[in-house]
Protein backbone atom coordinates (compact mmCIF):
# COMPACT_ATOMS: atom_id res chain seq x y z
CA UNK A 1 0.00 0.00 0.00
CA UNK A 2 1.42 3.51 -0.64
CA UNK A 3 1.67 5.85 1.89
CA UNK A 4 -0.94 7.88 0.58
CA UNK A 5 -3.51 5.53 0.79
CA UNK A 6 -6.12 5.08 3.68
CA UNK A 7 -7.51 2.33 5.27
CA UNK A 8 -11.19 2.45 6.93
CA UNK A 9 -10.64 0.21 10.03
CA UNK A 10 -13.26 -0.49 13.05
CA UNK A 11 -9.89 -0.39 15.11
CA UNK A 12 -6.32 -0.50 15.14
CA UNK A 13 -3.11 -1.32 16.91
CA UNK A 14 -0.15 0.19 17.08
CA UNK A 15 2.53 -2.60 18.27
CA UNK A 16 5.70 -1.83 19.35
CA UNK A 17 8.77 -4.36 19.24
CA UNK A 18 5.99 -6.45 16.68
CA UNK A 19 8.32 -7.92 14.68
CA UNK A 20 9.06 -11.27 16.88
CA UNK A 21 8.25 -12.40 20.48
CA UNK A 22 5.53 -11.63 22.45
CA UNK A 23 4.76 -8.59 20.36
CA UNK A 24 4.62 -10.48 16.85
CA UNK A 25 1.94 -13.21 18.93
CA UNK A 26 0.01 -10.47 20.35
CA UNK A 27 -0.68 -8.64 16.30
CA UNK A 28 -1.37 -12.12 15.41
CA UNK A 29 -4.23 -12.05 17.75
CA UNK A 30 -5.15 -8.68 17.59
CA UNK A 31 -5.81 -9.33 13.90
CA UNK A 32 -7.89 -12.05 14.56
CA UNK A 33 -10.11 -9.35 16.82
CA UNK A 34 -10.40 -7.49 13.44
CA UNK A 35 -7.83 -4.65 14.62
CA UNK A 36 -5.53 -3.44 11.69
CA UNK A 37 -2.38 -3.40 13.11
CA UNK A 38 0.69 -0.62 12.57
CA UNK A 39 3.96 -2.51 13.42
CA UNK A 40 7.07 -0.47 14.70
CA UNK A 41 10.85 -2.03 15.17
CA UNK A 42 14.33 -1.90 13.51
CA UNK A 43 13.58 -5.34 12.47
CA UNK A 44 12.18 -4.80 9.36
CA UNK A 45 12.77 -8.30 7.71
CA UNK A 46 11.45 -10.18 10.24
CA UNK A 47 8.30 -7.03 10.41
CA UNK A 48 7.64 -7.35 6.98
CA UNK A 49 6.82 -11.17 7.80
CA UNK A 50 4.73 -10.43 10.31
CA UNK A 51 2.44 -8.57 8.19
CA UNK A 52 2.46 -11.07 5.47
CA UNK A 53 1.06 -13.59 8.50
CA UNK A 54 -1.50 -11.00 9.30
CA UNK A 55 -2.62 -10.51 5.73
CA UNK A 56 -2.65 -14.48 5.45
CA UNK A 57 -5.15 -14.08 8.43
CA UNK A 58 -7.35 -11.76 6.47
CA UNK A 59 -6.26 -8.74 8.62
CA UNK A 60 -4.33 -5.19 7.61
CA UNK A 61 -1.01 -4.47 8.56
CA UNK A 62 1.38 -1.51 7.94
CA UNK A 63 4.94 -1.61 8.95
CA UNK A 64 7.08 1.34 10.13
CA UNK A 65 10.87 1.17 10.96
CA UNK A 66 11.50 2.66 14.36
CA UNK A 67 13.95 3.27 16.73
CA UNK A 68 11.80 3.30 20.42
CA UNK A 69 13.90 5.30 22.33
CA UNK A 70 13.76 8.56 19.46
CA UNK A 71 11.21 10.77 20.92
CA UNK A 72 10.61 12.82 17.68
CA UNK A 73 10.54 9.54 15.74
CA UNK A 74 7.66 8.21 17.68
CA UNK A 75 5.74 11.70 16.71
CA UNK A 76 5.97 10.93 13.52
CA UNK A 77 5.14 7.60 13.39
CA UNK A 78 1.70 7.83 15.52
CA UNK A 79 1.34 10.75 12.83
CA UNK A 80 1.89 8.55 10.13
CA UNK A 81 -0.70 5.59 11.85
CA UNK A 82 -3.21 8.40 12.13
CA UNK A 83 -2.60 9.18 8.79
CA UNK A 84 -2.66 5.47 6.63
CA UNK A 85 -5.60 4.13 9.35
CA UNK A 86 -7.47 6.66 10.87
CA UNK A 87 -7.04 6.24 14.24
CA UNK A 88 -5.33 4.87 16.48
CA UNK A 89 -7.20 2.78 19.54
CA UNK A 90 -4.94 0.35 21.12
CA UNK A 91 -1.33 0.78 22.28
CA UNK A 92 1.03 -2.16 22.91
CA UNK A 93 4.26 -0.75 24.16
CA UNK A 94 5.95 -4.29 24.05
CA UNK A 95 9.53 -3.02 22.46
CA UNK A 96 12.57 -3.61 24.90
CA UNK A 97 15.84 -4.75 25.15
CA UNK A 98 17.83 -6.67 27.99
CA UNK A 99 20.79 -5.61 29.94
CA UNK A 100 22.87 -8.68 31.48
CA UNK A 101 25.84 -6.13 33.05
CA UNK A 102 25.90 -5.46 36.54
CA UNK A 103 26.52 -2.60 38.28
CA UNK A 104 30.49 -2.79 38.14
CA UNK A 105 30.69 -4.10 34.50
CA UNK A 106 27.81 -1.71 33.20
CA UNK A 107 29.18 2.33 31.20
CA UNK A 108 26.97 5.40 31.67
CA UNK A 109 26.09 4.61 27.92
CA UNK A 110 24.60 1.58 28.24
CA UNK A 111 22.31 2.10 31.56
CA UNK A 112 20.68 5.13 29.65
CA UNK A 113 20.06 3.16 26.43
CA UNK A 114 18.82 0.29 28.66
CA UNK A 115 16.81 3.08 30.42
CA UNK A 116 15.69 4.45 27.06
CA UNK A 117 14.87 1.54 25.15
CA UNK A 118 12.50 -0.16 27.87
CA UNK A 119 11.29 2.54 29.95
CA UNK A 120 11.88 5.72 28.11
CA UNK A 121 9.89 4.62 25.01
CA UNK A 122 6.49 3.89 26.68
CA UNK A 123 6.80 7.89 27.30
CA UNK A 124 7.44 8.12 23.91
CA UNK A 125 4.67 6.51 22.19
CA UNK A 126 2.18 7.15 25.12
CA UNK A 127 2.50 11.11 25.11
CA UNK A 128 1.47 11.35 20.49
CA UNK A 129 -1.37 8.08 21.47
CA UNK A 130 -3.12 9.74 24.35
CA UNK A 131 -3.90 12.59 22.53
CA UNK A 132 -5.40 11.15 19.66
CA UNK A 133 -7.28 9.40 21.94
CA UNK A 134 -8.33 11.68 24.63
CA UNK A 135 -9.67 13.51 20.88
CA UNK A 136 -11.80 10.31 20.70
CA UNK A 137 -12.90 9.92 24.08
CA UNK A 138 -11.51 6.82 24.57
CA UNK A 139 -8.41 4.39 24.29
CA UNK A 140 -6.33 1.37 26.38
CA UNK A 141 -2.78 1.23 26.31
CA UNK A 142 -0.69 -1.70 27.42
CA UNK A 143 3.34 -1.37 28.39
CA UNK A 144 5.08 -4.74 29.18
CA UNK A 145 6.94 -4.55 31.91
CA UNK A 146 8.49 -7.96 33.45
CA UNK A 147 8.58 -10.12 36.85
CA UNK A 148 11.77 -8.84 37.57
CA UNK A 149 10.46 -5.49 38.07
CA UNK A 150 9.51 -7.29 41.67
CA UNK A 151 12.25 -10.23 41.68
CA UNK A 152 15.34 -8.01 40.78
CA UNK A 153 15.64 -10.74 38.43
CA UNK A 154 18.96 -11.48 40.24
CA UNK A 155 19.53 -14.59 38.57
CA UNK A 156 18.58 -13.90 35.24
CA UNK A 157 21.59 -12.68 32.77
CA UNK A 158 18.90 -10.50 31.22
CA UNK A 159 17.68 -8.99 33.98
CA UNK A 160 20.72 -7.05 36.07
CA UNK A 161 19.46 -3.96 38.07
CA UNK A 162 19.10 -1.69 35.27
CA UNK A 163 16.66 -3.81 33.12
CA UNK A 164 14.59 -4.38 36.50
CA UNK A 165 14.61 -0.61 37.16
CA UNK A 166 13.17 0.06 33.35
CA UNK A 167 10.49 -2.33 34.14
CA UNK A 168 9.51 -1.31 37.74
CA UNK A 169 9.40 2.37 36.11
CA UNK A 170 6.64 1.08 33.99
CA UNK A 171 4.51 0.13 36.73
CA UNK A 172 5.04 3.69 38.49
CA UNK A 173 3.93 4.97 35.03
CA UNK A 174 1.30 3.09 34.37
CA UNK A 175 -0.19 3.94 37.77
CA UNK A 176 0.31 7.59 37.42
CA UNK A 177 -0.97 7.50 34.06
CA UNK A 178 -4.21 5.85 35.06
CA UNK A 179 -5.11 8.81 37.25
CA UNK A 180 -4.20 11.29 34.65
CA UNK A 181 -5.85 9.78 31.64
CA UNK A 182 -9.40 8.45 33.37
CA UNK A 183 -12.02 8.01 32.28
CA UNK A 184 -11.03 8.02 28.74
CA UNK A 185 -8.20 5.81 28.59
CA UNK A 186 -7.51 2.62 30.48
CA UNK A 187 -4.01 1.69 30.99
CA UNK A 188 -2.14 -1.15 32.41
CA UNK A 189 1.36 -3.40 32.83
CA UNK A 190 1.22 -7.27 32.09
CA UNK A 191 4.41 -8.72 33.84
CA UNK A 192 5.68 -11.61 32.12
CA UNK A 193 7.89 -14.86 33.95
CA UNK A 194 9.73 -16.96 31.79
CA UNK A 195 8.34 -17.04 28.29
CA UNK A 196 9.78 -19.02 25.36
CA UNK A 197 10.19 -17.17 22.05
CA UNK A 198 11.48 -17.85 19.11
CA UNK A 199 14.63 -15.73 20.37
CA UNK A 200 15.03 -16.99 24.09
CA UNK A 201 15.77 -13.63 25.87
CA UNK A 202 18.43 -14.93 28.39
CA UNK A 203 20.21 -18.33 29.00
CA UNK A 204 17.68 -19.17 32.31
CA UNK A 205 15.53 -20.58 29.41
CA UNK A 206 17.89 -22.41 27.65
CA UNK A 207 20.14 -23.71 30.59
CA UNK A 208 17.25 -24.22 33.33
CA UNK A 209 14.47 -23.77 31.82
CA UNK A 210 13.00 -27.18 32.58
CA UNK A 211 14.65 -27.85 35.72
CA UNK A 212 12.58 -24.42 36.91
CA UNK A 213 9.26 -25.30 34.89
CA UNK A 214 9.80 -28.68 36.81
CA UNK A 215 10.08 -27.13 39.97
CA UNK A 216 10.11 -23.79 40.40
CA UNK A 217 6.30 -22.83 38.43
CA UNK A 218 3.58 -23.79 39.39
CA UNK A 219 1.86 -24.80 36.34
CA UNK A 220 5.27 -26.94 35.13
CA UNK A 221 5.37 -25.26 32.14
CA UNK A 222 7.64 -22.11 30.57
CA UNK A 223 5.24 -19.49 29.75
CA UNK A 224 4.51 -19.03 25.88
CA UNK A 225 4.04 -15.93 23.87
CA UNK A 226 0.15 -16.71 23.29
CA UNK A 227 -0.34 -16.72 27.36
CA UNK A 228 0.57 -13.23 27.30
CA UNK A 229 -1.22 -11.85 23.91
CA UNK A 230 -4.38 -13.59 25.43
CA UNK A 231 -4.64 -11.53 28.59
CA UNK A 232 -3.31 -8.11 26.02
CA UNK A 233 -6.27 -9.21 23.45
CA UNK A 234 -8.16 -9.25 26.25
CA UNK A 235 -7.35 -5.68 27.88
CA UNK A 236 -7.67 -4.40 24.24
CA UNK A 237 -11.19 -5.87 23.64
CA UNK A 238 -13.16 -6.23 26.88
CA UNK A 239 -16.44 -4.32 27.02
CA UNK A 240 -17.22 -3.57 29.85
CA UNK A 241 -13.83 -2.80 31.33
CA UNK A 242 -13.49 -1.44 34.89
CA UNK A 243 -9.97 -2.67 34.87
CA UNK A 244 -7.09 0.55 34.88
CA UNK A 245 -3.56 1.00 36.75
CA UNK A 246 -3.19 -2.91 37.33
CA UNK A 247 -0.22 -4.95 36.65
CA UNK A 248 -0.97 -8.41 35.80
CA UNK A 249 1.41 -10.90 36.23
CA UNK A 250 1.57 -13.85 33.88
CA UNK A 251 4.18 -16.27 35.28
CA UNK A 252 2.70 -19.61 35.57
CA UNK A 253 2.97 -18.68 39.67
CA UNK A 254 6.99 -18.88 39.55
CA UNK A 255 7.96 -19.55 43.10
CA UNK A 256 11.58 -20.17 42.24
CA UNK A 257 13.70 -17.58 40.52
Amino acid sequence: MRPTERWASPRVALVTGGARGIGRMCALRLAEKDFSIALVDLLVPEMEQVRQEIERLGGRAICLKADVADHARAKEVVGEVQARLGRVDFLLNDAGRPMPKGILEITEDEFDRTIAINLKSCFNYIQPTAKLMLAAGEGRIVCMSSLNAYSGGVTAAVSRFAYAAAKAGILGMVRALAKELGPQIHINAICPGLIATEVPKNDVIVARGAEIAENGIALKRIGSTDDVAQLVTFLATSDPCFITGQAFVVDGFQFQM
